[in-house]
């Protein structure tokens, strides 16, 4: 008799090991299902931030600059043009430089116009074609008492009203002061001289200059 019980007992037991390890099977698959459907939505959309999310997520910047660091004065821009005015007792006579094309040449003009170099000087060659000017001796022998690294620019070419600088005819460094304006186009004289500007302004005045007439003063402005 408790041979029996026994039996019944351990039946009893068996069959709820049983159930429990079915109810766990059951679990463990419907874990695994939901796994696999979730994996399965994440694989067909590719999640995207949104715009709130994106903003408050940490960035990392490349090549970011320090926040002290400032440009250096090589980085400030250049102006694309520059005018000046030649005062003269016949009239004012405009001219536009440009600094980009030909920064050498126009910024030893700029610097002798700061230092008043010019003002005074009279224009010592005067001919059919062009007007000369810029010799502090008065005669095409004088300069600053410093010459200049020659520059071109094939945009700037020698037409009625350019801009150029004088220089020796045997040595292309050898400009200083000296400038001429063209009264008439001079092909042949392209790739030869800095051209470095042009009349805007006062070419009436340019045609009317006669040697010896004196420049009153040039002066940075139109």
């Amino acid at each position: 008799m408790a041979g029996k019980k026994k039996k019944k007992g351990n039946d009893v037991k068996k069959e709820q090991l049983q159930a429990a390890a079915k109810k766990r099977n059951y679990i463990l698959g419907g874990v695994l299902v939901l796994v696999l459907v979730a994996a399965a939505v994440i694989w067909a959309h590719p999640w995207q931030t949104t715009p709130q999310e994106a903003a408050q997520a940490p960035k990392v910047t490349q090549n970011a600059t320090p926040p002290q660091t400032r440009k250096p004065s090589s980085d400030v821009p250049v102006a694309a043009t520059q005018d000046y005015t030649i005062q003269t007792a016949k009239g004012n006579i405009v001219i536009q430089v440009y600094p980009k094309l030909m920064p050498i040449t126009v910024a030893n003009f700029a610097k002798l116009v700061s230092m008043r170099f010019y003002n005074g000087l009279t224009f010592h060659r005067v001919n059919s074609w062009l007007i000369q000017g810029g010799d502090p001796n008065g005669n095409g022998t004088g300069g600053p008492g410093w010459t200049i690294k020659f520059e071109t620019n094939p945009r700037l070419t020698n037409v009625r009203g350019a801009v150029g600088m004088a220089r020796l005819p045997n040595n292309l460094n050898s400009a200083g002061s000296q400038f001429y304006i063209l009264k008439a186009d001079a092909p042949s004289l392209n790739g030869q001289y800095a051209v470095f500007g042009k009349v805007i302004k006062g070419m009436s005045v340019v045609d009317k200059i006669a040697k010896g007439d004196r420049m009153i003063s040039i002066k940075p402005g139109a």
